[in-house]
């Protein structure tokens, strides 16, 4: 009997030491080696739209094919906006005419208006584009990107600018009467909305991307301003990881992490933090644009978690991802060999047993 008393205090010993060893792993690892299975990757969506009603009659690409900026997704009917720029072009000429004078080089610099205006248009909605990104989702965009965004802007306005100077010596170039002439101000604005409709009746890519959500076929009549198609921007993919407000107070920009994806089982890939989010969306505050986090629901409250950013500059893990897929993500706060050691087990044998989740 006194044997069967020494084996259960020896057994209950035991089982307290490895609680007490496994609670300060907990505690210590929860800080220097936070880990998550709330992670997904995201991305950029951009619905496509044509600036300009008009009936298919091309289209170059398929569901879920990748495109290159620039590439041309969809050409609506250009003979309606050719009209037209024939219409503008003889209505310019007539006007130029009657107040004997030469309307060459007015549509020639009214083409040339139009299409910058058109290029400033696109410059424009792209800086639009980056700036909500910037503002939604801090960090989301490289300042390379933004750079790139904002010099086409300011290109576009130059190209603009100078397009309007050389319109404005053309029509002085008419004669006293000619710029105060109301005729030939409506005709030369005539022609560059017809260039305008002209170059919008090409939709082209916005962005290296893939196309998603695509189901229109020739003879489809397209609205203005109605997306037609969607394309994930592949200019910048991230995995947001909602980590745990506790998990923070060690956490630094550019700390390694490993995280694995469930379309690649057993894989583990690296990256870095790219940014560590300053607010959520809660029931007490206005949710004003701040992310809104999913929280596990239990018996215990679990801590709030915040959006944590991670980048990963290998192309072939890239090509992997799926906007939306799950990500498992440990992140290494320090050089702690047993912490950071037990940390990348669990992440592997997390990854193993994917095959079968």
């Amino acid at each position: 009997m006194g044997k069967e008393k020494k084996s259960i205090k020896k057994v209950s010993f035991i089982v307290l030491i490895i609680t007490g060893v496994f609670f300060i792993w907990y505690v210590s690892a929860d800080r220097h080696t936070p880990y998550t299975d709330q992670a997904r990757i995201q991305g950029l969506i951009t619905p496509v739209s044509p600036r300009v009603s008009g009936f298919v009659t091309e289209i170059n690409i398929k569901l879920h094919s990748r495109v290159k900026a620039g590439d041309v997704l969809f050409q609506l009917d250009k003979r309606p906006f050719e009209i037209a720029i024939d219409m503008a072009e003889a209505e310019i000429d007539n006007t130029t005419q009657s107040v004997a004078a030469s309307g060459a080089s007015v549509k020639s610099s009214a083409g040339k208006l139009g299409v910058a205006k058109a290029q400033l248009d696109r410059a424009q909605r792209n800086w639009d584009r980056v700036q909500k990104v910037m503002r939604e989702n801090e960090g989301a965009l490289s300042e390379a990107d933004k750079d790139q965004a904002e010099t086409a802007l300011l290109q576009a306005t130059e190209q603009v600018a100078s397009a309007e100077a050389s319109l404005e010596r053309a029509k002085q170039s008419l004669g006293v009467s000619g710029p105060d002439n109301p005729k030939i101000r409506r005709a030369v604005q005539k022609l560059e909305k017809a260039q305008l409709d002209l170059e919008f009746s090409t939709v082209m890519a916005p962005t290296d991307g893939v196309i998603e959500s695509f189901d229109v076929d020739l003879g489809y009549y397209a609205n203005a301003g109605q997306p037609i198609t969607t394309l994930i921007s592949s200019s910048d993919v991230w995995i947001q990881a909602n980590l745990k407000e506790n998990n923070l107070s060690k956490m630094n920009l550019e700390d390694e992490v490993e995280f694995s994806l469930d379309i690649a089982p057993g894989t583990i890939f690296k990256g870095r933090v790219r940014s560590i989010g300053f607010g959520v969306a809660t029931d007490q505050t206005n949710k004003g644009g701040l992310p809104s986090v999913s929280e596990k629901k239990g018996w215990l409250q679990d801590p709030q978690r915040f959006p944590v950013i991670i980048s990963c500059d290998d192309p072939e893990v890239r090509d992997l991802y799926r906007l939306g897929g799950q990500v498992d993500v440990v992140v290494y706060t320090g050089d702690n060999f047993l912490l950071n050691s037990i940390a990348g087990f669990r992440l592997r044998l997390i990854s193993f047993l994917s095959y079968v989740r």
